[in-house]
């Protein structure tokens, strides 16, 4: 026999108020993999365009969490090394920031290549979305070797179909106010003015 109906509904509102709270959304992660300009150095931990990306999803009320791997020095064989610990935060998303320490210290345009194809093709193999951030050289570099480090993130991009940022730094490199007195890496300043020029890449591949 069933049980009337105000009983029914007493048991109704008790079950509702034992009930666990629904827990919230898994946070999502992106990871910044780069060198020294991502890690930020120079600036504070929460002045690097990491953390303010970051900051701004949050406004947003996006639930990302984003994970500074910026290693100051770091090449894209690094880079490479490093991608198992990556894969271990089970990233959404990758913004692929390497190779200005190839190129600083001369090594085969070849070799960065290579490296930064074997991670995207790693990433994107793991059902992660990539931005792919290039780099310049300064023209002391010679005009060859320069252009020639230039066209390699793009034909990364080209041959990975990756989303492609194509200069890190663009609006900052060579501006005093917006760099630290070594005129590499950007100050508090240079490194808003980079989290903006990311965001606007980044934002086309957020879920939200």
């Amino acid at each position: 026999m069933g049980l009337p109906g105000a009983a029914r509904r007493v048991l109704l509102a008790l079950a509702l108020l034992l009930a666990p709270a629904p827990t919230p959304a898994a946070e999502r992660v992106i990871v910044a993999l780069g060198d020294s300009l991502t890690a930020g150095l120079g600036v504070a931990a929460d002045e690097a365009y990491p953390a303010l990306l970051e900051r701004r999803l949050r406004a947003a009320g996006l639930a990302y969490r984003v994970v500074n791997a910026g290693v100051s020095g770091d090449t894209s064989a690094g880079g490479l090394r490093r991608l198992d610990w990556v894969l271990r935060s089970r990233p959404e998303i990758v913004i692929v920031a390497l190779g200005a320490n190839d190129g600083l210290r001369g090594l085969p345009i070849a070799a960065l290549r290579d490296n930064l194809t074997a991670i995207v093709t790693r990433l994107r193999a793991d059902g992660v979305r990539v931005l792919l951030v290039g780099m310049r050289l300064p023209p002391n570099y010679g005009k060859a070797y320069a252009s020639e480090f230039t066209e390699a993130f793009r034909d990364v991009a080209r041959r990975t179909s990756s989303t492609y940022l194509p200069f890190l730094l663009e609006g900052v490199a060579g501006d005093p106010s917006l760099n630290q007195p070594d005129g590499i890496h950007p100050n508090a300043s240079g490194q808003r003015a980079v989290a903006e020029r990311v965001w606007a890449s980044l934002e086309p591949l957020l879920r939200r």
